[in-house]
């Protein structure tokens, strides 16, 4: 069992934040989505730390592309642009690594603070690489979600990472894959660092709102509903030039609306003081807890009745899925939530996770002998 901490103040506690974070205060990290020059970095360093507000600087060095015409970073060269940014504004640096030699190249450079990407965190065997070249090392390692929602996976590279000693780390959230999520680059699924803190509330967690956003009109929407739901922080990319960038464009912010991003999002309480307020709460929270249970009723009736329909299919020779059925289940839950103000995709999952219950119980109801047998 860990150990239920405010992971709020966690990265006060890191030795490299010490006495820069105040209690309670999410961390924030920004800077370029690459290094493309020192012109670069530096021109968008500058007002970033200019904003007092930033604690650590990002920027890709070597970029894992879709395709292989696409700007792969500049590699090796880049990390001494990097480490002088650290030192010109005493703060902490960071890249992504996605191998041994990259650790090796990055530590030897004087690079602060690693990160794992997605793309890597999905491959144990790369993820073991890496480990074992920072096995001894005393630096913080951020590991992002995989790109697909899978918890174990992410569990795992922090597992593998602690293994060998890394005694800092921290997760980002920072979406999954989703074939058409609109309006996002990556389907956030909160649920997933819900259950991450779950699993490991002692480990912070911080978000990544421009993978998830894709676009820089939602990054403020995503950053804020990432501190509602009490993540640690925020990783923020960011351009001089953003039009002109060679990888993600669309969504990095300029440096001064990095400043106006930050100054605009509230931090919210998890308690609150007000008798009344909390008298109130507890009251609708208690409606909620009934209408839970009825719900629980109604799907064990549910329940009931998909077992009849089972041995009926089984006993007439009848297949357990008939897409008509399916198609006109969905068309008119989604119609009937969107006439009572719920959300079409909301109501579409929802009833996707009832669906294959039931075939599950179909399943498992044919595959009984009937009685007459």
């Amino acid at each position: 069992m860990h150990n239920l901490t405010n992971t709020m103040t966690m990265f006060n506690n890191w030795e490299i934040f010490k006495g820069k974070i105040g209690v309670n205060q999410p961390l924030i990290i920004s800077g370029p989505c690459s290094a493309e020059s020192e012109e670069q970095l530096m021109n968008t360093v500058e007002p970033l730390m200019a904003t007092g507000k930033v604690h650590a600087i990002r920027a890709g060095i070597w970029k894992p592309r879709t395709r292989p015409d696409s700007f792969e970073g500049i590699g090796a060269p880049a990390l001494s642009w990097l480490r002088r940014a650290g030192e010109a504004y005493q703060v902490p640096v960071m890249t992504e690594v996605a191998n041994a030699l990259h650790v090796e190249q990055a530590l030897n450079a004087g690079v602060n603070m690693l990160w794992i990407g997605a793309r890597t965190t999905v491959n144990p065997f790369f993820v073991q690489e890496i480990a074992e070249a920072l096995r001894g090392a005393d630096v913080p390692v951020f590991v992002k979600n995989p790109i697909h929602p899978e918890l174990g996976l992410w569990l795992g590279a922090i597992e593998r990472l602690e293994r060998v000693g890394i005694r800092q780390i921290a997760a980002i959230h920072r979406g999954f894959y989703a074939h058409n999520i609109n309006p996002f680059r990556n389907d956030p699924k909160w649920e997933m660092s819900i259950e991450f803190r779950s699993e490991r509330p002692d480990i912070p967690i911080i978000c990544d709102p421009s993978h998830i956003s894709g676009k820089r009109a939602y990054i403020a929407e995503v950053s804020q509903t990432a501190l509602d739901l009490q993540l640690n922080g925020l990783m923020i990319e960011s351009h001089f030039r953003p039009e002109k960038a060679l990888s993600d464009a669309e969504q990095q912010l300029l440096p001064e609306d990095v400043a106006a991003l930050l100054d605009s999002l509230i931090l919210r309480k998890e308690d609150c003081a007000d008798e009344q307020t909390n008298q109130t709460l507890e009251n609708l929270r208690v409606l909620i807890d009934d209408i839970d249970r009825q719900m629980v009723e109604i799907l064990s009736r549910r329940k009931d009745i998909v077992e009849k329909i089972g041995e009926l299919k089984r006993d007439k020779g009848i297949t357990i899925l008939q897409f008509p059925r399916w198609f006109e289940i969905l068309r008119d839950r989604t119609q009937q939530g969107k006439d009572l103000g719920i959300d079409a995709r909301f109501v579409h999952e929802v009833f996707q996770l009832i669906h294959k219950f039931s075939i599950d119980v179909q399943q498992h109801t044919m595959a009984k002998l009937p009685e007459k047998f």
